[in-house]
This record gives C-alpha cells, sequence and structure tokens, in this order.
C-alpha cells in the first residue's frame, strides 16, 4: 500500500499516545480515520484537533475493546459511515502498575484486564473487522501494536504487560500466515513502537481500569521518566509521532516487521535466540 489518499482508517486506543498520533499523521496523507477509544472526552476533544490542523473526515467512536459486542457495534458503525476499512490499527492497550512487583503478589483480576485489554482487544478486532476486510475484495491492512517487551523478549518488571504482548506477537504471525492463505490482499503486520521506550500515557492507564478490578495498590511509577530511571534503562525517550511516521513508512513498503532498528535491541534479541537454540538458561535481565 503505498498511498494513504482516501483510505479509511481504523485506530483503537486513538484517544492518546500513539493512537493520537497516528491520527494526526494519516490525515495529512489524506486517509478517512476513525478513531476508536473507551474515553468519549478525550476522544472528541483529539478528534476536533486533527480536523482542525488538518481538515481531513476523522470522526471518533466510543469502544470498549474487552467487549465483543462493543467492538462489532464499532464496526458496523464504521462501515455505515465510511465504508470498506482498508487500515486497522490494534493499538489499545494498558500498562496495570505492576512495575516491580512479584509476578505470585499480582491478582487474578490484574491478570483478567491485562489480557482483557492487551490480548482480546486485538481479537475482537480481529474478528468483528477481518471478515469484512476480505469480503469487499480491497487492499488492506491489520496492524496490531506490540512491544519489545514480552513480543521479543520478556523484562521481569511488568509480568502482566509482558505476557499480553508476547501473546500479540503470536497471534500476528498467525495471522499473516492465514490472511497469505486467503489470498494476500489483505495482509498483516505488528509494530514495535520504540526504538527507546515511547512517551505516552499508558502508566496513567488505571483511569480506565474497572473499579472491581485490582487490589487497591498505588502503581510504582506515573511517568515513563520515572519507569526508566528506575529500571536502568537508557535515560532517552521516543515521542509517538515518531512511532506513527516509521509504522506507515513500513506499511508502505510491506513489512511485517515493524521493528526499527537497535543495535542493544538486536543484541539482546539475539542472546535470547542463541540461548534457546543453546537449551541454556536465560541471561540475566534487568
Amino acid at each position: 500500500m503505498d498511498s494513504f489518499k482516501g483510505r479509511v482508517a481504523v485506530v483503537t486506543g486513538g484517544a492518546s499516545g500513539i493512537g493520537r498520533a497516528l491520527g494526526f499523521v494519516l490525515a495529512r496523507e489524506g486517509a478517512r480515520v476513525a478513531l476508536a477509544d473507551i474515553d468519549q472526552g478525550r476522544l472528541d476533544t483529539v478528534a476536533a484537533e486533527i480536523v482542525a490542523q488538518t481538515g481531513a473526515e476523522v470522526r471518533g467512536f466510543q469502544v470498549d475493546v474487552t467487549r465483543a459486542d462493543s467492538v462489532a457495534a464499532l464496526a458496523d458503525a464504521v462501515w455505515w459511515a465510511f465504508g470498506p476499512v482498508h487500515l486497522l490499527f490494534n493499538n489499545a492497550g494498558v500498562g496495570l502498575g505492576e512495575a516491580q512487583r512479584a509476578i505470585w503478589t499480582l491478582p487474578p483480576e490484574d491478570w483478567r484486564w491485562g489480557l482483557d485489554v492487551n490480548v482480546l482487544g486485538v481479537v475482537h478486532c480481529i474478528r468483528s473487522f477481518v471478515p469484512r476486510m476480505l469480503e469487499s475484495g480491497e487492499e488492506g491492512v491489520v496492524i496490531n501494536t506490540s512491544s519489545s517487551n514480552g513480543g521479543l523478549r520478556s523484562l521481569p518488571n511488568t509480568p502482566i504487560y509482558a505476557a499480553s504482548k508476547a501473546a500479540v506477537t503470536s497471534i500476528s504471525e498467525v495471522l499473516y500466515q492465514q490472511l497469505l492463505r486467503e489470498g494476500g490482499r489483505v495482509r498483516a503486520a505488528i509494530l514495535f513502537p520504540g526504538p527507546h521506550v515511547v512517551n505516552t500515557g499508558i502508566l496513567a492507564s488505571n483511569r480506565s481500569r474497572p473499579a472491581a478490578y485490582g487490589d487497591g495498590k498505588e502503581p510504582a511509577y506515573e511517568r515513563m521518566e520515572d519507569l526508566v530511571r528506575a529500571t536502568g534503562l537508557k535515560m532517552e525517550l521516543t515521542e509517538p509521532e515518531d512511532v506513527a511516521e516509521f509504522a506507515l513508512q513500513g506499511i508502505r513498503a510491506g513489512r511485517f516487521w515493524l521493528l526499527p532498528e537497535s543495535e542493544e535491541s538486536d543484541r539482546k534479541l539475539s542472546e535470547r535466540t542463541e540461548n534457546i537454540i543453546a537449551r541454556s538458561n536465560p541471561a540475566p535481565a534487568l
């Protein structure tokens, strides 16, 4: 897909962070954009900002990606408003305030919420949108947002988040192969935001946590700067706008692995792969 002009793009998690940045970049490229998010107020504000700055056709749709019926209603609404979808960005995701906590202390409700949003949110969107994208006969791309943490190798600081992103990588690889069997008109890609920790508000995800979930403990960090400093990662952040631009470049090039180049990331991924091939123990991590 070498041009986005006139294409219909759906972006979940579109009210903030990478989703918001994708909305702006797609609109500037001439796409017709459907932003979807659980936060109606922030969604309306972002959609209005994009329209004011770009003049593009942008609409906001409230959705709860943890609910299959809500995502199905989103698909109905988007098809009614825009027609066939060409780009589906399964980008909605949450951080759980789990950093620096032992995996055996995390309550089942936290696991349920994290997996409901980060994994089943992707599954629900695939189920509701992909059959219609195939039926339309038009070119399309499904882009799932993963993370190098879990999606490629797992850091010990965030067990639920890492597990969810490992699942997204597996789902994306399966989707890629199955879409090839359908003729390849619609294809899959997977986005790994980076190359550094991305400067988003995902650590504030608790604002959308169901009231019955969690154990009442405050998250260890509220800002990405605090997380980076405490975990010993490089004190360098990637901005959401850079991630969005990189994603569109990769889609144009027809790539599946939308993974920024990083010597450090490549080295650690190579170490993990070598450990697996050698049947040896995992290397110590942060």
